[in-house]
């Protein structure tokens, strides 16, 4: 679906990554079938073909900051950031990230 709706059918980068990414069936429940992104990350060619399909949508757009949610989006918010020249920002749940609440208490944000 996502591959259609965004250009991609037909990629053939897209079966490499899907066959990076390991299922593990019932974790961490019976039902939920877990995305295992750790051997995505083991993949070098299906990593960068990761990044590359962002960095080729995004590219273009003018952005900016890339915002990455924790802890997915801190694995691949840098790389994408760097390709597209923007800056990163890492966000996670209230007080997890000591820089903000510094700058909080300084009168920063």
């Amino acid at each position: 679906m996502f591959a259609e709706e965004n250009g991609l059918r037909g990629d053939p980068r897209l079966q490499g990554i899907s066959d990076a990414i390991r299922v593990i069936p019932h974790f961490p429940k019976p039902g939920i079938m877990f995305q295992d992104i750790t051997t995505l990350l083991l993949d070098h060619k299906a990593f960068k073909d990761t990044i590359d399909i962002f960095v080729e949508r995004y590219r273009e757009m003018d952005i900016s900051v890339v915002a990455g949610v924790e802890a997915r989006g801190f694995m691949f918010g840098p790389s994408i950031a760097l390709a597209i020249g923007a800056k990163f920002l890492p966000l996670r749940k209230p007080g997890k990230l000591p820089v903000w609440e510094c700058r909080k208490k300084e009168g920063g944000l």
